[in-house]
């Protein structure tokens, strides 16, 4: 396993920033407060090689809302593919494109996503093990619906660094009131 220290002081960063995130909401404005959600995902990710190489993935997600259309907060996934695996860490911005009214969001909101962290890649030879860790990012954007009072399914669709596009479905489960 090779560990740089700088790489070693941009997850330390990454992770304090992601961690504080849920105390930086009380500085969110005095209009609707919305609760936090947390999303489950399962998709399929692309990552540009000598063609496309698919790989599955599943990641969770937390948005804590700083506007009634602006949530920031941490999302992990992991891929997993043949010999290797990946691990992602992004904090990311979402900004709801639909406002919610009277206090609740839209029967179906159409959102954009960008996020930036670390991404970790776990390889397996013959003799040992290799990781690589290294900054990464991501941008999209999709839509989501509401299925009954706290639940909503979507879709959404990135592109990020390590290069790859990814398309995964959502389920969401607002916390709290």
């Amino acid at each position: 396993m090779r560990r740089t220290p700088f790489c070693a002081t941009r997850i330390a960063f990454l992770a304090a920033a992601i961690l504080l995130a849920p105390f930086l909401t009380g500085v969110a404005s005095a209009q609707e407060k919305r609760s936090p959600t947390l999303d489950l995902s399962a998709g399929w990710v692309g990552f540009a090689d000598d063609g496309i190489v698919s790989e599955g993935m599943v990641g969770a997600a937390v948005r804590f809302y700083l506007s009634p259309r602006i949530a920031f907060g941490p999302e992990f996934l992991y891929i997993d593919g043949d010999d290797h695996s990946h691990l992602v860490l992004t904090g990311n911005l979402t900004f709801d494109v639909t406002a919610p009214t009277a206090g609740r969001p839209a029967p179906i909101t159409p959102f954009l996503v960008v996020g930036g962290g670390m991404f970790q890649t776990r390889q397996s030879f013959a003799n040992e093990d290799f990781t690589h860790t290294e900054g990464a990012f991501t941008a999209g954007g999709g839509v989501r619906a509401a299925v009954g009072e706290r639940v909503t399914v979507g879709v959404d669709a990135r592109i990020g660094w390590e290069t790859h596009i990814r398309i995964n479905g959502v389920v969401g489960v607002r916390l709290g009131r």
